[in-house]
Order: C-alpha cells, then sequence, then structure tokens
C-alpha cells in the first residue's frame, strides 16, 4: 500500500492556493488541496495520508487537519480505517450511476435558479479556458486536461449564486471526477477524442454566454456529462469483455 507522503505521493508545495490567513482561510485551503491531489490521482486509490507529513506541510496542527479529512470522508474521498490511517478511496462507475444522473439533472439548474449574469470578466475567464482546451489537442496530457476540467467546472458554478446548490453539485463533481482519469490512465478510452469532444463542448458554451443565454450554456454542460458518463461506461463494459 503507498503513503501519500513519500516517494510518488511526497506531498507538493501548499503555496498554489491563495485562500486567506485566517483559521478558515486555512481549512479551505487544505481541503481543496487535498481534495484537488485526489481528484488528479497524486494520491491515488489506496494511498495513505500520513497526518503527520500532511499537517507538517499546512503548518497546523492535526485537530484541524482531522477536520478537513473528516470531510473528505463524508464526501466519499477518503476512508478511515482502524489501525492502519487515512485511505484514499477507489472508484466505481457502476457504484456511482446514479450520482451521475443526479449530476446530469442538476447541471441545467444554475442557468434557472439565482442565475448570475455573465460579464465580461467572466466571458474572458472562460475564454482562456477555450484556448488551453485548443493548446491540449495539440498537445494531449491526460493530467492538465483533469485539472482543466476543475477549472471549467468550477467557472461554470459562477452562473448561480444558490449557494445549496453550488454545495451539492460540487460534492457530487469530486466524487465522480477520477473516474475519467482513471480510463485514461487504464487506456480504455481515447485522450485525444475525449479532449476534442471537450474542445468543441466549451466553444459552443461560450458562444451561449457571449449572448447571456445561460440556460442555452447549461444544457450543453448537461448534455456533455450525461455523452461521458455513457461513453465511460460503455468503454468500462468493453474492457471487462475483452479480460
Amino acid at each position: 500500500m503507498a503513503d501519500a507522503t513519500s516517494g510518488d505521493f511526497e506531498p507538493a508545495p501548499a503555496g498554489a492556493d491563495p485562500a486567506g490567513t485566517g483559521v478558515r482561510g486555512r481549512f479551505e485551503r487544505m481541503y481543496r488541496e487535498l481534495r484537488t491531489r485526489i481528484c488528479l490521482l497524486d494520491y491515488p486509490p489506496g494511498a495513505r495520508l500520513s497526518e503527520e507529513a500532511v499537517a507538517r506541510e499546512f503548518g497546523v496542527s492535526r485537530t484541524p487537519l482531522r477536520r478537513v479529512l473528516g470531510r473528505l470522508e463524508t464526501e466519499g474521498l477518503v476512508q478511515s480505517v482502524h489501525g492502519v490511517g487515512t485511505l484514499v478511496t477507489d472508484v466505481d462507475i457502476e457504484e456511482l450511476t446514479q450520482v451521475f444522473r443526479l449530476r446530469t439533472a442538476l447541471a441545467e439548474l444554475p442557468g434557472k435558479l439565482d442565475p448570475v449574469p455573465p460579464s465580461p470578466a467572466m466571458v474572458a475567464e472562460f475564454e482562456a479556458l477555450v484556448d488551453r482546451a485548443r493548446a491540449l489537442v495539440a498537445q494531449p496530457d491526460a493530467r492538465a486536461f483533469a485539472q482543466l476540467n476543475i477549472d471549467f467546472f468550477e467557472a461554470h458554478m459562477q452562473l448561480t449564486a444558490n449557494e445549496p446548490l453550488r454545495e451539492i453539485s460540487r460534492r457530487l463533481y469530486y466524487q465522480t471526477h477520477r473516474i475519467w482519469l482513471q480510463s485514461v490512465s487504464a487506456r480504455r478510452i481515447d485522450l485525444l477524442e475525449e479532449m476534442q469532444i471537450f474542445d468543441h463542448e466549451i466553444e459552443d458554451y461560450v458562444r451561449a454566454l457571449r449572448i447571456g443565454d445561460l440556460e442555452a450554456a447549461a444544457h450543453i454542460h448537461r448534455a456533455h456529462i450525461s455523452m461521458s458518463f455513457t461513453r465511460m461506461r460503455q468503454n468500462a463494459e468493453g474492457g471487462e469483455g475483452a479480460g
């Protein structure tokens, strides 16, 4: 079993997230950083998180760290095992089928519930994501694409001011995010094809934002989630059959 504080799982520098310096800000920064590492497979399924090393990295005691790990556990990303420690959970597309279906249904709501009209700055942020997608099509990189997908999702959440919707959407998104990256790692899906599909999606999405059609943008995102899930499930079933 791998230890997430040694070898390939050495904690990365904690300064990537410019969160506030207060207690809550440090808690949120630590939570988001650990969540991202899990979702990008920096901490793969089965990795053990050393409380001592992680607490030292972030400059906190074990008490706030355990609060963060407890939050990650309620979201299904880690599991506390007596006598072993905190382990990163595995994910299975069949077990998360209902989660994907709920994500698909919720994807339309940012354009309907407390919608936030896209500002020029917001549109520019999405256009920068389009540029990143095009660059990745030219030079595919699975981890960079996974990070781009996270950044797109978080930008999409700006389209609604409904905090409960944001909270549940984030929880479901990060529960399922790793499945795609694991499918790429196992070569069950074509990386370049997935990048080309995503590139077309966000181009259409930005066109809708430019004219202020938030419902159209949300429908585009919903279709992407649905088709992505269908492709992953079909490829997973095909891989099992081939074995």
